[in-house]
């Protein structure tokens, strides 16, 4: 319900092969508004730059054998407790969109 409106639950730890390892999607849903699959990674740390090539790995998974040609491309969502910025201002691929939560 944080993310919004739209969204069907597809699994959590969403196994996918990628050449001979298994990796692991920590979320994949479906927005139904949008008509396209969402990657969701959790992460305990602050930001990395390698969260990003991580999640555009499991996008393009996703796009080429997942989503039907009538989909839209799939985004990511990177939740981190902590942002930072300067990371994402050079992230080029404008389908990752990063977030942040607290622990109460």
């Amino acid at each position: 319900m944080e993310l919004g409106v739209g969204f069907a639950y597809i699994g959590n730890e969403v196994k996918i092969k990628i050449g001979d390892r298994n990796n692991y999607i920590d979320f994949l849903l479906f927005n139904y508004k949008f008509n396209c699959f969402v990657v969701v990674e959790l992460k305990v740390t602050e930001f990395k730059a390698e969260y990003i090539g991580q999640i555009t790995k499991y996008i393009n998974y996703v796009d080429k054998n997942i989503k039907e040609l009538f989909n839209d491309k799939t985004v990511g969502v990177v939740i981190c407790k902590k942002e930072n910025r300067f990371i994402m201002e050079y992230c080029s691929d404008d389908r990752i969109f990063t977030t942040t939560y607290e622990v109460k």
